[in-house]
């Protein structure tokens, strides 16, 4: 007699499943990205390097990149801050501040451009105020930081919060009975636990403010060389029916972003494993 042995998944379907995941991921995902670099491989290798390393090309990308990694790094500190308080402290008006954190999410981006440019043009309700300190946010590469900031702070809040609420407070108890003090508490309790989560919501929010295109085109004043972000440069090429010129320079921007998200993921790989080891 020949025994036959024959795997069963737990949730039925999972052929049929992976197979319609797969076609989903290559039809949305697989096939415009493969599309782009064709595009921008008919440039060949000498006039992609001479689109891609013009002053600014590289002026935009520093600042794109620059200013998405220095927004998500605030957001890290001041999204932790939010949602400490959110979870631990009780005050009149939590619910309703729980939810304006969200609000950037339900926003149009385009509606959060103007009004952060109103609010900081040198006319404008903050601007008069930083005016007279020397400080000009909007149409400068500070104004982007704060498009950016603003749009990202809802994926640390919301990444960091869950965790916090099921952090057992138990932990901090004990910590504190056996003689560490509040700072080496949130040092060797506190903080290594909620690190994979700060560092998946650093991710998400460098993420975002990589692509933002609608929040920030008003409140940077698009200079060339000074407040252009890269998707703007993109859209005027396609603007110039320059197709082979704009996918040279998305190309760019995405080997790059695929780099430096390969790097934060590896970081916070580590940093997941490092209680275990403990």
């Amino acid at each position: 007699m020949s025994l036959r042995f024959k795997q069963h998944s737990v949730l039925p379907g999972f052929g049929l499943g992976l197979g319609y995941s797969l076609f989903w991921l290559c039809l949305i995902v697989l096939l415009p990205l493969a599309a782009l670099v064709l595009k921008s491989a008919l440039l060949g290798l000498d006039t992609f390097w001479a689109t891609v390393t013009t002053e600014r090309v590289l002026a935009s990308l520093r600042l794109s990149f620059g200013a998405s990694l220095l927004a998500a790094a605030i957001n890290a500190v001041f999204g932790l801050l939010v949602a400490w308080v959110l979870v631990r402290y009780p005050f009149p008006g939590k619910r309703l501040i729980d939810a304006l954190v969200d609000l950037p999410f339900a926003l149009p981006t385009a509606v959060a451009g103007i009004a952060l440019t109103t609010l900081y043009a040198p006319n404008g309700w903050f601007g008069q105020l930083l005016a007279p300190l020397g400080l000009k946010v909007a149409f400068t590469p500070l104004g982007v930081v704060v498009a950016l900031t603003f749009i990202g702070l809802p994926f640390v809040v919301r990444t960091v919060q869950p965790v916090l609420q099921e952090l057992e407070t138990e932990l901090e108890e004990a910590a504190a009975c056996l003689g560490a003090s509040r700072w080496q508490t949130l040092r060797r309790v506190i903080f290594p636990a909620v690190l994979p989560a700060l560092l998946t919501g650093f991710t998400l929010a460098f993420a975002r403010a990589t692509g933002e295109f609608g929040s920030v085109i008003f409140i940077a004043g698009n200079i060339p060389l000074v407040s252009e972000i890269t998707p703007l440069l993109i859209i005027s090429k396609l603007e110039q029916y320059d197709y082979a010129g704009a996918s040279a320079i998305a190309v760019l921007m995405l080997v790059i972003s695929f780099v430096l998200l390969l790097a934060i993921n590896l970081i916070q790989w580590w940093a997941s494993r490092r209680p275990s080891r403990r």
